[in-house]
Order: C-alpha cells, then sequence, then structure tokens
C-alpha cells in the first residue's frame, strides 16, 4: 500500500468512513486515504440533504469512481448539519485531500462517541487495512 495515512486524532469504521471530533458534539465524516485510493479516480458522490439523521452503519451516500460505484456508511449516530457542496463540483478533492477539502458531511452526534463500539482507532485501522489488503 502506498503512502496511507490515518490521522491519530480520527476514529475509523471498517468500512472506511473517517470521524473527526469536533466540540461542541459534532463531528466531521469522509472516507478513508485506504478508501481512496481502493477506489480511483472518484468521478461523482452523492450526499444526503441537511437535516436528515442517520444511525451508526446506515448508508447515508454513493460515491462512484472510474472503477466502481460503493455505498458510503454513516460511522456514528448523527444529524446532518452541512454537508461540502464543493464535491458536487470537484469530486476529486476526495482523492487529492480526503481528510481535508474531501470531508463530506459535518454532523451533531445523537449519542454518546464513546459508547461507539464500531469506531476504531488509527492503529486498529491500519492494522485491518493491511490484513484486509493480504
Amino acid at each position: 500500500m502506498k503512502n496511507m495515512d490515518f490521522p491519530k486524532e480520527l476514529k475509523y469504521s471498517k468500512s472506511h468512513e473517517y470521524l473527526k471530533a469536533l466540540p461542541e458534539n459534532k463531528a466531521i465524516v469522509g472516507i478513508t486515504a485506504y478508501a481512496s485510493s481502493e477506489l480511483g479516480d472518484v468521478v461523482f458522490i452523492e450526499l444526503p440533504e441537511a437535516g436528515k439523521t442517520f444511525k451508526t452503519g446506515q448508508k447515508f451516500g454513493v460515491i462512484e469512481s472510474v472503477k466502481s460505484v460503493s455505498d458510503l456508511y454513516m460511522p456514528h449516530d448523527g444529524k446532518i448539519l452541512e454537508i461540502n457542496t464543493d464535491l458536487s463540483d470537484h469530486p476529486e478533492y476526495i482523492n487529492q485531500d480526503t481528510y481535508g477539502k474531501g470531508w463530506m458531511l459535518k454532523i451533531e452526534l445523537t449519542s454518546n462517541l464513546n459508547q461507539n463500539k464500531d469506531l476504531i482507532s488509527a492503529n486498529e485501522y491500519s492494522t485491518f487495512v493491511l490484513a484486509e489488503a493480504h
């Protein structure tokens, strides 16, 4: 695997989404660098509208690349506060800067983050990805 970056401050799901906790019970959601490299060049993304609420593991959108179409799954219970509208015109941000300009959703957490057993640390995610790649 080339140049895989898994920032330590993020939490990860085994469906390859990340969650970046923010102050005031909010978080940023996107896909991991591993997921974006596996997908290849992203050409389209479908995201939900603000105001919708999702449970952990629930499908919240679709991402399309030159290689495949994949579902996106919510890494934690949350209400959509904002979507990254730049991605409709610039889906390549997901490949270029997945943890920065390629973020997908800003959510308000609707349950306790510390009780989410589905989210794993950067080290655990790295181990999971290495195992999956072999």
